[in-house]
């Protein structure tokens, strides 16, 4: 069976920070078909652009003058004024913006102490919207209102891309080979003690106690969407055919980017999940590399259907790089507490053994 597997890494999936610096790079263009892949509670996949948007997330920095916040304010010119400002101003606008955008910011830099005026702050925002021209227009739209308030504070703004993200667009030809292999391996098997996990966890967080997913989901047509989360996947999927296939290795109803979340990864629900996950994976690349009109089909749709009005346009401009020092200091911090839990299976069955946790633990 001749062909090439190549892995690529979801790296900073979360700061949509590395895909698009992918496609730049170049590391797509001897690339036939991609497959991707998330955790889900449901085993799914899709076609076309579905409910996901795209994203800028652009880091704001503004630069003004210290000086003594009781003796002589009026020497200074606050950073932090300018950051305030620039907030209010958003957060007004945001009434009049199209419904299917997103937008949120964090202050990740307010200054040093009270009675200081701020020489340095920074806000950092995600603008999201549903297409290209619509996420453009609302970086040019905070870029403006970033200035705007750099003026009336006497300050000065400077702005860095932190991460984007296309909204994402998958193809119906691979779609429609991977249903009928993730129909093929079917649902994991849960256990009732599966079920009993799931279900406490449910209650424990007030949702609807539903339990574990029994049954795989259809494929259907993707519906106009009204604007919800990003991956940067998106940039890929613009590039070549791809796939974005959910597998079912996390419990139903819990809240993303939360403790939530974490409860079943190191539990059976994941491995057999993951494991279900993998096999169909397994099956649809051994499709593609077997069938030279499916993938011939595949672009086909890609060039004719996704892309025939619609070009690929990065983001990403000529002097952005990743922004891998982000988290640098909590890794520094964290990374030596979590070697301390890493899994040893030369000594556990599993991990849930190597913590002395009795399955399932539950109130």
């Amino acid at each position: 069976m001749p062909g090439t597997l190549k892995l690529y890494p979801g790296v900073a999936e979360e700061l949509l920070g590395s895909k698009a610096y992918y496609v730049r790079a170049g590391l797509f263009r001897d690339v036939d078909v991609m497959l991707g892949v998330h955790v889900s509670s449901e085993f799914a996949t899709s076609y076309g652009q579905g409910g996901m948007s795209g994203l800028v997330s652009i880091q704001y920095s503004f630069h003004g003058k210290a000086a003594h916040a009781a003796a002589d304010p009026w020497d200074g010119h606050s950073a932090l004024a300018a950051v305030e400002l620039m907030d209010v101003g958003w957060d007004f606008r945001r009434e009049y913006l199209r419904l299917q955008q997103r937008s949120h910011h964090v202050i990740f830099n307010g200054g040093d102490q009270p009675n200081v005026v701020p020489p340095e702050a920074g806000v950092w925002y995600y603008f999201r919207e549903m297409d290209y021209p619509h996420i453009k227009e609302l970086y040019d739209l905070g870029n403006t209102m970033a200035d705007a308030a750099a003026m009336m504070t006497s300050t000065t703004v400077t702005r860095r891309l932190v991460g984007s993200a296309w909204p994402t667009y998958f193809n119906k030809v691979i779609a429609e080979d991977q249903v009928k292999n993730i129909q093929a391996v079917g649902m994991p098997q849960w256990s009732d003690a599966d079920q009993t996990l799931a279900k406490a966890l449910q209650k424990e967080v007030g949702k609807e106690v539903t339990g574990l997913k029994t049954k795989v989901n259809e494929l259907k047509a993707p519906e106009p969407g009204t604007g919800g989360g990003s991956d940067d996947v998106g940039d890929i999927s613009w590039n070549l055919p791809m796939v974005y296939m959910m597998y079912p290795a996390n419990i139903p109803e819990v809240a993303g980017h939360s403790w939530e979340s974490g409860v079943a990864m190191a539990t059976p629900i994941a491995h057999k999940g993951s494991t279900a996950g993998a096999k169909v994976q397994a099956m649809t690349a051994i499709d593609i590399l077997t069938d030279p009109v499916l993938v011939q089909q595949a672009w086909d749709y890609f060039r004719t259907v996704q892309t025939k009005d619609i070009k690929y346009e990065s983001f990403l401009g000529p002097a952005d790089k990743p922004a891998i020092e982000l988290n640098k200091d909590k890794m520094a911090q964290y990374l030596p507490e979590l070697r301390k839990y890493y899994y040893d299976p030369a000594k556990y069955k599993t991990y849930l053994d190597q913590l002395g946790i009795k399955y399932p633990t539950v109130k």
